[in-house]
């Protein structure tokens, strides 16, 4: 088993060479549960880089090929790279139980499942389902694709995953689907240990500076102590009241990638290496 150590941030040199190199590139995932993390984040870039946002499978790509420096990554692709990537950060997304905007939406009993569609927005939330059905059935469905556009009711598959806002308040989907998992909370069930969705992640260790690691680590601590006035701004746009923002972004979530959250990405890479996912 790969030790924790192998996946902890690197160490990271004192520098000033951020603002003196070309212009970095970041790359961060245009859904609700990054607010918190890109909270002032072009501001504090202004003169040493630009953020760009995005689908988080999309970020994935661009930080492979070389189109970005830094990206919010997907956990499953930094896993799949961890020999190139480097973790920047002790800012991430991550669960300690229930995550509530991730989610498999079931037709028929889950032993009875034979078919997946799965939403194209997430490889770890793709990765963490098949986990999951592997380790309690032993087997794995049928994995279909399910489109970003696409209503849950649209697909033909006898279970749905759905990830972001389509995942939240199951209870919409009760007229077609007879029980869902909600991910965050079956993985801790199995495990006792957090979920990692996303880190923020450099190709080349040129950019794992302590400077760059200090501004996303303030921008996620401003925007933690700003969650009022991002749930002001955004809950409307996403469906939610106030309140249901309010606890997913303090309740369901948390940003730091601490001792246990590395106990918990050790065991899932564990996990995907046993399946061949990694």
């Amino acid at each position: 088993m790969t030790s924790h150590a192998a996946i902890r941030p690197d160490s990271k040199p004192s520098l000033d060479s951020l603002r003196s190199s070309p212009s970095v590139r970041v790359g961060a995932v245009a859904y609700l549960n990054t607010k918190p993390l890109i909270y002032g984040l072009q501001e504090r870039l202004a003169g040493a880089g630009s953020l760009r946002l995005a689908l988080p499978s999309r970020l994935a790509d661009e930080l492979q090929s070389g189109a970005l420096d830094i990206g919010l990554i997907p956990v499953v692709e930094y896993l799949r790279n961890r020999e190139e990537y480097r973790i920047v950060s002790n800012a991430a997304i991550a669960c300690r139980g229930p995550v509530w905007s991730v989610r498999i939406l079931f037709r028929k009993d889950p032993r009875d499942v034979r078919t997946l569609a799965v939403d194209e927005g997430s490889r770890s939330s793709i990765a963490l389902a098949t986990v999951l059905y592997r380790q309690r059935f032993g087997r794995l469905p049928e994995l279909t694709s399910f489109p970003i556009e696409a209503s849950p009711e649209d697909s033909t598959a006898d279970a749905v995953l759905v990830i972001g806002d389509r995942a939240m308040r199951p209870e919409r989907y009760q007229a077609s689907f007879v029980t869902d998992w909600d991910l965050g909370q079956e993985w801790f069930v199995e495990t006792g240990l957090p979920f990692v969705f996303a880190l923020w992640t450099a190709r080349n260790s040129i950019y794992a500076t302590s400077e760059l690691a200090s501004t996303l680590e303030a921008c996620r601590d401003h925007g933690c102590a700003a969650v009022d006035s991002i749930v002001h701004q955004y809950a409307a746009d996403y469906g939610l009241t106030h309140l249901q923002c309010h606890d997913y972004l303090t309740k369901y979530l948390h940003f730091h990638f601490g001792t246990e959250e590395q106990a918990g990405l050790a065991e899932f890479l564990r996990r995907c290496e046993a399946i061949h996912l990694v």
